[in-house]
């Protein structure tokens, strides 16, 4: 940006940044060089930092620096902080789990010592091509960048995304490793991404269908509810689901290959929308739920006994309560701004997010 400019930046502790860390907090000092070609031999030790003058720094520049300085964190932690023991040396096991939200629960149920990896992701929709690479990981941004109302910073998504696979990376092969997943398209993609992520790790690794033992262990116990995610099952309930399944037997090298063969098969589909269908997931055309959009606006002028606008958040929260998949509200909210472009359905206000505008049938 300036050739005769250094900006250094103080590396707290080993967590992995976003470009919103990097703009709200961290120590920043600001250097001058008498000519670019110093740079290499530079040392802001020996210097004094500038003071009463800023610079205007691009998100793309900043995305930039946080993968710079993200990449020294993964590539020299001893360097960094000298004698500290890496994270999961410290730990009895690791736990995977995606969606993101469904890592709260897990965090306060399961005993310590432990990690819990959340995967920051909707595995269920949007397009999966070569998504342990860079190029797939752009694509992918490019179409939620595109399409869905995820309401955060540019490049959020993709550092937090990046930040996951690193983390996943840094995971020594002693501490045996537990996925989680539900019986919903979201987690059964997750779960075999992560797995083909883990495919040359020789730890342990065992899967918790958590729905399934929530039927098993809990449903009896408590008033009759059926669960479709590892999300929405209280902590105190995660914790005896894993007291229940930790005697099972570590995935075998047979059955790793086959999910890792699923993968491969999910990664070159073309659908951006999956479900849990008869125990597999299959991919169905994006317009799939219009229909069930358009059938829950009607039913609600119904109720109304006109056609008054809708809140559009309030139409999403009706038709999730319909439905027996976990699909984001996102995804939903996407299919009812194409209605909307498409003219069949008429817009009252600005569509930045589900909360911020209101629709009804033309």
């Amino acid at each position: 940006m300036e050739p005769n400019v250094v900006i250094v930046f103080k590396i707290e502790n080993k967590n992995y940044l976003t470009v919103s860390d990097l703009s709200e907090k961290g120590e920043w000092k600001t250097f001058e060089i008498n000519r670019g070609d110093d740079f290499d031999s530079f040392n802001h030790e020996e210097h004094k930092p500038r003071v009463g003058k800023g610079y205007f720094i691009t998100q793309d520049d900043m995305n930039i620096m946080v993968e710079e300085i993200n990449k020294h964190i993964q590539k020299c932690p001893q360097t960094l902080f000298p004698g500290e023991k890496h994270w999961s040396n410290t730990v009895s096991a690791v736990h995977i789990v995606s969606p993101e939200f469904a890592a709260g629960p897990l965090r306060v149920g399961l005993e310590r010592p432990k990690i819990v990896i959340g995967f920051p992701d909707f595995l269920s929709i949007g397009p999966l091509r070569n998504l342990d690479e860079k190029i797939g990981q752009k694509l992918r941004n490019e179409w939620l960048h595109e399409n869905i109302n995820f309401e955060q910073d540019d490049y959020v998504y993709l550092n937090k995304f990046t930040n996951t696979l690193r983390e996943i990376d840094d995971i020594s092969d002693h501490v045996p490793i537990y996925i989680w997943c539900g019986n919903n398209a979201d987690e059964q993609t997750g779960l075999r991404f992560i797995l083909y992520l883990l495919r040359d790790k020789k730890n342990d690794i065992f899967i918790i269908n958590s729905t399934k033992f929530y039927q098993r262990y809990i449903t009896s116990k408590v008033e009759e509810q059926y669960v479709f995610s590892t999300g929405q099952i209280e902590a105190k309930n995660l914790k005896l689901i894993f007291e229940k399944s930790i005697e099972g037997k570590p995935l075998s090298d047979r059955d790793r290959k086959q999910f890792n063969k699923e993968w491969e098969t999910l990664s070159q589909s073309k659908e951006v929308l999956r479900l849990w269908i008869n125990d597999e997931i299959k991919g169905v055309p994006e317009h799939h739920f219009d229909t069930l959009i358009l059938e829950t606006i009607e039913k609600l002028h119904q109720e109304q006994g006109n056609k008054e606008f809708l809140l559009t958040a309030r139409v999403i929260g009706e038709i999730l309560k319909q439905m027996n998949e976990v699909i984001g509200d996102f995804f939903l909210e996407y299919r009812i701004r194409h209605l909307i472009y498409s003219g069949v359905l008429e817009l009252k206000g600005i569509p930045k997010s589900m909360r911020h505008y209101r629709i009804r049938m033309r």
